[in-house]
């Protein structure tokens, strides 16, 4: 119980750490709100503009939801960028902290962050269009939202290897991994107008069916139970994930530190 107690207050320790930050950057981050915010209308004003309250609805849900999971994907995804921006790499890694509750405090705090993200824009879009969302099933997209979560965090913890292992480059390298699953999850289209073989590609990805299953809930109020079919992938893939994630993580950190890639500046 007691080390349980330690890694907890160290996980803690990574959320505080993670909120001093933001506040530090306080100016960005308002500044990637707004264009977030700016980008989801842009968007969903395409719907407005054919006049289809149906497109409104799926492209609002595309931009809004792919917002909340790219937020959550970049927090975890740039973990190690961030110490090395911050100077504290050497002194994170080092520290005897288990790197497991370092990566607990930076998920929980990520989707914190993204949650509040989204509820802010999602609140300003259904004003805007005037969208009416009684007919919604609020609880399935929530469930959607959760289990996806855990899927995305998976992928995040292998992307953050590469700013591990390629100190130059790794930042623009889980950049494209993030602009690939934009392209082949369905944010904005059907997955069904991709070629073939981005259709196969499209199967691999946990935002393909976060999407899908939320757009027939809020769309057409379907409720969890007849959307099995986008929720077992999402579960099979959170139970890989994780633990495939942390144990290639705790290997590229080893490797790391063997071969003296923890520096402070690329």
């Amino acid at each position: 119980m007691a080390i349980l107690a330690h890694e907890m207050k160290a996980s803690f320790a990574f959320i505080e750490r993670n909120f001093n930050l933001t506040k530090r950057y306080w100016g960005w981050e308002v500044a990637f709100l707004v264009y977030a915010l700016a980008g989801a209308l842009s968007v969903t004003l395409i719907g407005a503009d054919q006049g289809s309250r149906r497109l409104i609805f799926s492209l609002m849900i595309g931009a809004i939801f792919w917002n909340y999971l790219s937020v959550i994907f970049s927090f975890i995804a740039e973990t190690i960028a961030w110490e090395r921006w911050e100077g504290t790499l050497e002194y994170t890694m080092m520290a005897p902290v288990r790197r497991y509750s370092q990566l607990l405090g930076s998920t929980l705090y990520a989707i914190l962050y993204a949650l509040i993200h989204t509820a802010f824009i999602l609140v300003v879009l259904v004003l805007f269009f005037g969208l009416d969302l009684s007919h919604a099933d609020l609880v399935t997209a929530a469930i959607f939202m959760l289990v996806g979560s855990v899927s995305f965090v998976g992928i995040g913890m292998m992307a953050a290897i590469l700013p591990l292992l390629y100190v130059e480059r790794g930042a623009q390298m889980t950049f494209v991994l993030q602009s690939v699953l934009l392209l082949i999850s369905g944010v904005y289209y059907s997955i069904d107008v991709l070629p073939g073989w981005m259709q196969v590609a499209s199967r691999f990805s946990p935002a393909t069916y976060i999407l899908d299953g939320v757009r027939k809930a809020l769309i057409e109020g379907v409720s969890i139970g007849a959307l099995w079919g986008d929720v077992w992938p999402l579960v099979v893939m959170g139970i890989a994930l994780i633990p495939l994630g942390l144990w290639a993580f705790g290997r590229a950190e080893r490797y790391a530190k063997r071969t003296g890639k923890l520096k402070r500046v690329g």
